[in-house]
């Protein structure tokens, strides 16, 4: 067994695996993170990290919303759009040809696209200074295609896509 080296903290969080990444609707505005983070299964939540610059900053500390919407492979040239253009100045649902469609139970838009489409009430805001202020969301309605599977899911690693690999027993 070899000896395991001293890093530097920011060095330590790169060695992490990818986390996945989302395409994630506040408002009409869609914006790509990796910043997600699973929080309870009692009552369902879940956290996304903006950083307070982004124009979806502003807009989810007024609409208190937001949809938690998973790409496939095929959707990674809008996801890639997404994560490189602000909602300040491109209409991204027009620019990326993706669609729409009203949330039930929140205000914010869903991705047709997307197989997996969860909508998600703020229930609660983390801020301790770093780069993200973390939203907590409550899942209060999910949306899954029949055809779906958790393989199917992109991945990212520090500028690289990815998607999952075997499973080991």
């Amino acid at each position: 067994m070899s000896q395991k080296e001293e890093l530097t903290p920011e060095e330590g969080l790169m060695t992490l695996p990818g986390f996945p990444v989302v395409l994630v609707c506040v408002d009409k505005n869609i914006l790509t993170l990796a910043a997600v983070s699973f929080f309870s299964f009692v009552k369902p939540t879940i956290m996304i990290g903006i950083v307070p610059s982004r124009y979806s900053f502003e807009l989810i500390k007024k609409t208190q919303d937001f949809s938690f919407n998973l790409p496939t492979s095929e959707l990674l040239p809008a996801v890639k759009y997404c994560g490189s253009h602000s909602g300040r100045d491109y209409n991204k649902f027009a620019e990326t040809g993706l669609t729409p469609i009203p949330g039930k139970k929140i205000t914010s838009f869903l991705i047709e696209e997307c197989p997996v489409s969860l909508e998600c009430k703020v229930i609660n805001e983390i801020n301790q200074g770093g780069t993200h202020v973390w939203f907590i969301g409550e899942i209060v309605i999910s949306h899954v295609r029949q055809d779906y599977s958790r393989n199917q899911a992109i991945l990212y690693w520090p500028r690289e896509y990815r998607t999952v690999g075997n499973i080991i027993k």
